[in-house]
């Protein structure tokens, strides 16, 4: 694989035009970013759509063959570090960076194991009556009110819904279709402001790449905003956005050599965004083994430079401290660095959690009726 030459990392923009201001602006209004339309500001409701996987860069490309989203007014903001879907739907929800929410990446370290955030499981299987939602992730979600969310039927009750986005008026889906009756039902029934989430996109992009399938599942998406946009009252915001963008990565995987799997007790994070955890005394020496093996195909962090140059945001709680490994290995070229004891069902073709523009930067577009 030949090696491109890449701009440096995409810091989140916490506190400015990110994905933790929207909860913020919408629901308390505590900004009035000039990133956000202001008739999208001065509507009397809101939906906020969640397209999981929809990064800016991949949007712009195919934009001109999406009917309704080309009609959709804005530009990029970033999502969190890592640009994870665990990370950032709960720096959605709670408004907050994922130093200060706890929800730190994909898998994390909890206590002596490794809990998979998003199935909210460990080695030993479930994990919620062991390791309870609400003491990783304490923020307040939504500005502590009460707002419909509509998302998979199949959600409701898991270790991670209550994590992100407990105590809400959760509206079931089964379908795409089911997806849009629940939202025009909301809209026309006066909710000031709807949450929907909708992972297609993501999934197609993790099982089938940026191929044929993915451009069905973006003109599928387009149609659906298209049929809530028909079905609804003059005056409503429609915004969209996104969790983080992909990269394909394809069979571009990187086995950690013995030099350096010999100086870890384990990893944590994902394929693109990897925390190895060092043994006793080995830390300096793992931290240079891995910027010699891989300093040409990723960025190499200390847990240290990740604190101080506020990757997680300016507040890391000791909570979201202790979840992190001792070196961040953020890959810059579309590689994935594997850990053996992280099973997939699928082998993924895209993939996202590292700091690239792909998958850093997200869309903030909307639509007014």
């Amino acid at each position: 694989m030949k090696v491109q030459n890449s701009p440096d990392p995409v810091k989140p923009n916490y506190g400015g035009a990110c994905v933790t201001e929207l909860i913020p602006t919408f629901l308390e209004g505590k900004k009035e970013p000039s990133w956000i339309a202001e008739e999208v500001l001065a509507s009397r409701q809101v939906v906020l759509f969640v397209l999981d996987g929809l990064g800016w860069h991949q949007l712009m490309e195919r934009v001109s063959e999406l009917p309704t989203l080309k009609r959709f007014i804005g530009g990029p903001i970033t999502t969190v570090a890592p640009s994870t879907t665990a990370a950032a739907l709960t720096s959605i929800t709670t408004g907050v960076p994922p130093g200060e929410h706890g929800l730190v990446g994909y898998r994390i370290p909890i206590g002596e194991k490794v809990l998979n955030t998003l199935r909210w499981s460990t080695g030993s299987g479930d994990a919620q009556g062991e390791i309870k939602p609400a003491l990783v992730q304490p923020v307040e979600v939504f500005g502590g009110q009460w707002p419909p969310v509509v998302t998979k039927k199949k959600f409701t009750g898991s270790g991670f819904s209550s994590a992100h986005m407990p105590d809400v008026r959760l509206h079931g889906y089964e379908n795409r279709d089911g997806l849009v009756s629940e939202t025009v039902d909301l809209i026309n029934r006066g909710e000031p402001f709807v949450y929907v989430y909708w992972d297609g996109i993501d999934l197609t992009g993790h099982e089938f790449g940026f191929s044929e399938h993915y451009e069905a599942e973006l003109l599928a998406c387009d149609q659906m905003l298209k049929k809530i946009i028909d079905q609804i009252r003059p005056g409503v915001a429609l915004f969209v956005t996104a969790d983080h963008g992909q990269v394909s990565v394809g069979e571009n995987t990187i086995s950690l050599p013995k030099e350096v799997t010999s100086l870890i007790d384990r990893q944590s994070g994902e394929p693109r965004f990897r925390w190895l955890h060092a043994r006793y005394g080995e830390k300096e020496r793992l931290t240079a083994e891995v910027k010699e093996k891989f300093g040409d195909v990723a960025w190499v962090f200390t847990a240290e430079e990740i604190i101080h140059q506020e990757w997680l945001g300016p507040k890391v709680t000791e909570g979201s401290r202790s979840r992190l490994g001792d070196v961040a290995i953020a890959a810059r070229e579309p590689v994935a660095f594997m850990d053996t004891a992280e099973v997939m069902s699928i082998e993924l073709v895209c993939r996202h959690g590292s700091l690239t523009s792909e998958e850093m930067l997200v869309p903030a577009i909307s639509f007014v009726t």
